[in-house]
């Protein structure tokens, strides 16, 4: 193990005297270890996924995890009569997960073998060792933020929305309106800003700035009457995307400044940055203010810096600019957007806080 353990993102589950007690094609009924449905559940709630891959007639065990309540915890499960280490493969695969983030467990010694000669980089685990999996470091994050809790849930809408697509007969913004997507931006909570913290972090090719702000940055801005700390959330049809945004504002007199905009990569294609920048824009306007951005160009923000050009905001000089500080950094550059009311985007609803008295 590396100094800092690397976190498992999925557990991939044998069935037969693993997850559950007994073998369901020779003994017909099997149990579930009271233990092992904690397990399950703990795991879940921690954001780690799990999955299945299980030498077995998929019909018949896919009906028995749902009889023992517990099939859908459970993503991509591989259940058929192939080399397990090409099920796990495939899971991976489809996950987008590097194998390192990938655990398997089974009670066959020969089983976790095939896996480990195949595919070294994922750990596997005996069933005799259940008892003391969640107490491992690899299975416990630091962190566990809002979204994390719902990853599951989030993966499986992901999985029901791309069959949808690749079903779906028309042209592309006919499809996104078939989503009914639904925006809400309103302000951090305390419990969201572990996940705040993370956008900030993780996220290149949609931040305007590149600046990371710690939970205590932040939890110091939201105390400030003159900062607003926005989250955007995005939903649709088949359930919740989780925050896909954060805004930090800070408000003058006859401007306010957006310090840093930030949008998960994985929204981009449904024009997330876009309508959010709309939606501040007319906010600004009703307030009778203008409203300056701020951005500095690295290699891979390209996308955010033509979701600002289209949203209207240009680098000429103006005389808002006088009210901010300069720029923390010199590459960065100071976008303006004078006071015009704007239209929704045409293909999702927004739900926002009004910022025009605060």
């Amino acid at each position: 193990m590396a100094e800092q353990t690397a976190i498992v993102k999925c557990l991939v589950w044998d069935l037969d005297n693993t997850l559950w007690q007994g073998t369901l094609l020779e003994d017909g009924a099997v149990t579930l270890p009271a233990p092992v449905r904690e397990l399950i559940v703990e795991l879940d709630s921690r954001g780690i996924l799990q999955s299945v891959a299980s030498k077995n007639d998929h019909d018949l065990a896919w009906k028995q995890l749902a009889a023992l309540g517990v099939a859908e915890y459970f993503v991509l499960p591989r259940i058929g009569w192939g080399p397990k280490s090409d099920s796990v493969r495939e899971i991976a695969t489809e996950l987008n997960f590097a194998l390192g983030t990938i655990a398997f467990i089974d009670d066959q010694p020969t089983e976790r073998a095939e896996v480990q000669f195949h595919l070294p980089e994922v750990r596997c685990y005996d069933a005799g060792q259940l008892s003391e999996l969640s107490a491992l470091p690899e299975f416990n994050p630091a962190t566990v933020t809002v979204d994390a809790r719902r990853r599951r849930q989030m993966y499986q809408a992901g999985f029901e929305r791309k069959a949808a697509e690749a079903e779906f007969q028309g042209p592309s913004e006919d499809f996104l309106r078939s989503l009914e997507l639904v925006m809400r931006i309103g302000r951090a909570t305390e419990e969201e800003l572990s996940r705040v913290e993370e956008l900030t972090l993780r996220t290149s090719q949609m931040n305007a700035t590149g600046v990371h702000y710690s939970i205590t940055d932040l939890r110091a801005l939201l105390a400030d009457p003159r900062h607003e700390v926005l989250v955007t959330t995005l939903t649709d049809r088949f359930g919740p995307h989780g925050a896909v945004g954060l805004q930090l504002l800070e408000k003058h007199e006859g401007v306010w400044h957006l310090k840093l905009l930030a949008t998960s990569c994985r929204v981009v294609s449904f024009g997330a940055g876009s309508a959010i920048l709309r939606w501040l824009g007319d906010q600004a306007a009703r307030a009778g203010v203008h409203l300056a951005a701020d951005f500095r160009q690295t290699e891979r923000n390209r996308m955010m810096e033509i979701a600002y050009r289209f949203a209207g905001f240009t680098d000429e000089p103006c005389d808002c600019r006088a009210e901010l500080p300069a720029p923390a950094q010199e590459e960065i550059q100071r976008l303006h957007l004078s006071p015009a009311p704007s239209d929704p985007p045409p293909t999702m609803e927004l739900h926002a806080v009004s910022l025009q008295d605060v």
